[in-house]
């Protein structure tokens, strides 16, 4: 994890609540200053959990003061008292911090199905609160790891009419990944002065060319949720803010990269180009297929140069497609041209790929203009041994 500098108006830190994991810190909370501004995306799943319902009214206000989060347990499909857990928890921040509960944003990650007790978290609260410092960036990218095997974190810098500003993120997330906008956390802070309204165009354009591009397993969790705050500390005034958005979609990348090489018991990053599609939506989905496509993730897994995969996962797609204008290329070496193998083609170099850890796919349709690029990663039978047993 990279080192995060101190930022303006946001102090950190987290503690062992022992809500589920023991011997390890599992409960964050985050301090804003008065004033700071939000934005926010959140999963499309038709299940969310209670924190995600949270957030999503809280987002009307526009403002925040504080961040909860805890690990280890989702908060998801507990009924009422999941909605209990919200509240109580947003009260005791909203003391202490002295604040209306609609400045207080809550995210949880987890097991889905169990209650969460809010006393687990209320009680550890009041002597969080006080260790909370701005230095805290590392602790608290820990503690909303689950099945994550290391803390996610990235920093740009930008120039807001002549006054530069930082942008700071952490992130949690390694399985049931497929954002749609995976247990999929993502908190962005800033001490740039922005207006809400912008803030939430800029981070919706952001999250669709990263968190929306990548998936791990195909499944969009009940959790997801990317939330970015504006603390306007740095007191730049009014003006362009196309290299702060430019920085705002590296960090976005950087994390939502950093979840796919952690997809849970992935060995390889998995970058596909698709080129020639009806349009870019279209490639996305042809892109998409092939991400999620078991019987492609297993040949990379495997380093088996099975381009006949590829072609099936184009062909699932439902997409506009023609076998006979379709061409692929791995590690830059083309391997079927307009659809049959290509001319002299030499598998050699594309084996010598296969066995390294970064792994790039391009599919040219043959139809139109359309493009986009996606990321997965390999599926090991890790994977299995992960999720097997989760709740155990």
């Amino acid at each position: 994890m990279p080192e995060l500098l101190p930022l303006k108006g946001v102090r950190l830190g987290a503690t062992a609540a022992g809500i589920r994991y023991k011997g390890r810190t599992d409960l964050v909370m985050v301090e804003l200053s008065a004033g700071t501004t939000v934005a926010g995306v959140f999963t499309q799943n038709k299940c969310p959990g209670a924190p995600v319902d949270w957030c999503r009214r809280a987002m009307q206000g526009g403002l925040a003061r504080g961040v909860v989060v805890n690990a280890g347990n989702a908060n998801v499909f507990t009924g009422a008292a999941g909605v209990v857990t919200v509240g109580e928890t947003a009260k005791a921040v909203a003391s202490l911090l002295d604040c209306p509960t609609s400045e207080v944003f809550l995210a949880s990650t987890g097991v889905i199905g169990e209650v969460l007790p809010h006393e687990r978290i209320t009680n550890a609260l009041p002597a969080l609160h006080p260790t909370l410092a701005p230095t805290g960036w590392e602790a608290a990218a820990r503690g909303i790891m689950t099945t994550d095997t290391f803390p996610k974190g990235a920093t740009r810098t930008a120039a807001i009419g002549g006054t530069e500003v930082r942008i700071n993120g952490i992130a949690k997330g390694s399985g049931m990944i497929a954002p749609d906008m995976a247990t999929m956390l993502c908190f962005i802070f800033t001490d740039a002065a922005i207006p809400a309204a912008q803030l939430q165009a800029m981070l919706s354009a952001g999250t669709e060319v990263s968190f929306n591009r990548t998936t791990v397993d195909s499944d969009t969790s009940t959790s997801d949720t990317v939330l970015l705050f504006a603390t306007g500390e740095a007191g730049n005034p009014a003006g362009s803010l196309d290299d702060f958005a430019k920085a705002l979609g590296d960090v976005l990348l950087d994390l939502a990269l950093q979840v796919v090489r952690d997809g849970e018991g992935a060995q390889k990053l998995v970058q596909i180009d698709v080129q020639g599609a009806v349009d870019d939506g279209s490639a996305k989905r042809i892109g998409m297929a092939i991400a999620n496509s078991p019987l492609v993730k297993t040949a990379i897994a495997g380093e088996d140069a099975n381009w006949g995969r590829i072609v099936m996962a184009v062909g699932k797609a439902g997409e506009p497609a023609d076998r006979d204008k379709l061409s692929i290329a791995v590690g830059g070496t083309w391997m079927a041209k307009n659809g049959t193998v290509a001319p002299d083609y030499d598998e050699s170099p594309v084996v010598a790929h296969m066995k390294g850890r970064e792994i790039e796919i391009t599919v040219d349709i043959g139809l139109g203009n359309g493009s986009s690029r996606v990321w997965t990663c390999d599926l090991t039978h890790a994977y299995i041994d992960i999720n097997g047993s989760y709740r155990s």
